[in-house]
């Protein structure tokens, strides 16, 4: 089975509410999970789609990074609002690529996640992505957190399916060129911003 949602473990170490999926094939584990971790500010939710639970969990770590970037830069909240939406939409098109369900995407574990993640200073993959705009390498970034950022591996994993399947994921595909290529953070971010691709929705 599998855990996801948004659990920033400081807030859920505070007692303040939040909520996670568990995800399996089987209802008994589901309902026992459900029995062990539900409480008055903790609501599970159950979900069978275990495998798209895991890669929303993954990918959203690499938009995570991206936000951080976005931050670091300067930027302000309409352009959250945007690396979110089409991060989300680079998520959606992964999955569908190896041939994960999508509906876990648009749920707690998906979207909510992502929301958490993306959008905190608690995050530590949102703190590296921070850190990447400083100008620091992903080596000296390790150094410097005590915790590692697992979206760092995932970009290259995510870069991987979107050239093996040719997809059309800007994000995935600029944070490749500055966490592994070394490209400049502002250059890069500039391109992606004049990226042509015009359709809003195109994963449903």
């Amino acid at each position: 089975g599998a855990l996801a949602g948004p659990n920033l473990a400081k807030e859920i170490l505070d007692g303040q509410p939040a909520a996670t999926v568990i995800a399996s094939e089987f209802d008994e584990v589901i309902e026992k999970g459900r029995q062990v971790l539900a409480g008055e500010r903790f609501i599970v939710y159950g979900s069978h789609h275990l495998i798209g639970i895991e890669l929303a969990g993954a990918l959203k770590n690499v938009v995570a990074i991206a936000s951080g970037i976005m931050n670091g830069i300067g930027f302000g909240k309409n352009m959250e609002a945007l690396l979110l939406t089409r991060g989300l939409r680079e998520m959606i098109h992964i999955a569908k690529a190896v041939g994960a369900d999508i509906r876990p995407f648009l749920g707690t574990a998906g979207v909510g996640d992502l929301i958490a993640t993306a959008t905190s200073t608690q995050s530590r993959n949102f703190t590296f992505g921070t850190y990447l705009a400083q100008g620091k390498t992903p080596q000296e970034i390790g150094r410097m957190m005590d915790e590692v950022a697992e979206g760092y591996r995932t970009i290259n994993f995510a870069n991987r399916i979107v050239n093996a399947a040719r997809l059309q994921a800007p994000i995935t595909t600029t944070l490749y060129q500055i966490a592994y290529d070394h490209r400049p953070v502002n250059e890069a971010v500039r391109e992606l911003i004049n990226n042509p691709l015009s359709i809003d929705v195109d994963f449903i």
